[in-house]
């Protein structure tokens, strides 16, 4: 097995929840390796959104190739099938340089599709359904999807936000085309082999440490100026309805902005909202299999220590460093 694995083109993934500090980190792993990262964040991915996703800086970057960041204006659509393909590119792109792809990020769903090569391809996709749903969640509410959802999927329901309007229809639309739950179709998915030899992370923190570092990047997005960046993007003819829109920190904002809530309020629902976000990210990553936790207590909060014992793992799995590159992004 072990032949095998080796036989097959490397993958690190280094994921966590929101705010426990994967960018740093994924930053001094790929310079360790001669590593290139792959965001596998649904956000980061759009121009003009750098505050409220907290996007990598070119500082932060510290030279190392950062792919699918600025990638698409925040009116573009973007989802789980685009990502994967982008993603592939991007890794073959890494791996053909001879350097060894980081995906990082914190969108669970994106990262399994990826390692594992799912299967979306679409089931007899009726447009006049989809438009009846899409109707529906707009002359009442997205949540009257979700219960539409719950009755037939409960495991699709408790894995998709009420919000996610998309990813409701798409589940909806599965059932109304197959008769079948799409969490079963992505759980048969799941059971696939990897194309990929791979180190799965996950890094984590004690709660009430990692829901403190929330709150205080909630403070200093605000200080930074995310209430602008919201006004920005209104100006420039974004709206609740975009998907991007409906990212934490966006959406709250623009309903400040409506009239919806107070500042404070608009605040502290993000800063709640946030918190309930990281708790369902690290739900989904205890469901994953082949997962190596990284928790940052276990390590005394040291870096190197966390650095010296990933490059252990990578190197069981016969994953080492890259080639050195001479070319610049």
């Amino acid at each position: 097995m072990e032949t095998r694995n080796q036989e097959k083109q490397p993958l690190i993934i280094l994921t966590g929840p929101t705010a426990v500090g994967k960018t740093h980190l994924s930053v001094e792993l790929a310079k360790r390796i001669n590593g290139e990262i792959v965001s596998a964040d649904s956000m980061q991915v759009y121009r003009g959104m750098d505050i409220g996703s907290a996007k990598v800086t070119q500082e932060e970057m510290q030279g190392i190739p950062h792919h699918l960041i600025d990638e698409l204006e925040p009116w573009e659509e973007f989802h789980v099938v685009k990502f994967q393909e982008l993603a592939q590119k991007y890794i073959g792109e890494i791996q053909e340089r001879g350097r060894i792809p980081i995906l990082t990020g914190g969108t669970g769903f994106y990262i399994q599709a990826v390692l594992y090569g799912i299967d979306f391809t679409e089931h007899g996709s009726d447009l006049a359904y989809r438009e009846k749903l899409e109707a529906l969640a707009a002359e009442q509410n997205p949540q009257v999807l979700h219960d539409m959802l719950r009755s037939v999927d409960p495991e699709s329901a408790d894995a998709i936000h009420a919000n996610n309007v998309k990813r409701v229809i798409r589940a909806l639309e599965f059932y109304h085309a197959t008769g079948e739950k799409i969490s079963e179709h992505n759980a048969e998915e799941r059971q696939k082999e990897s194309p990929y030899n791979f180190v799965y992370f996950v890094l984590n923190d004690e709660r009430a440490r990692l829901y403190e570092r929330i709150d205080r990047r909630v403070d200093q997005m605000m200080e930074d100026g995310l209430l602008e960046e919201v006004k920005r993007l209104q100006a420039a003819g974004c709206t609740r309805e975009m998907v991007s829109m409906q990212g934490l920190g966006y959406k709250e904002l623009l309903d400040y902005l409506a009239g919806v809530y107070s500042l404070e309020e608009a605040v502290r629902v993000l800063k709640r909202d946030t918190r309930h976000f990281a708790k369902r990210q690290l739900t989904w990553f205890r469901r994953e299999r082949d997962v190596t936790w990284v928790n940052k207590n276990e390590f005394a909060y040291e870096e190197e220590r966390m650095l010296e014992y990933m490059l252990n793992c990578l190197a069981q799995k016969g994953i080492t460093a890259g080639r050195r590159s001479t070319l610049r992004f």
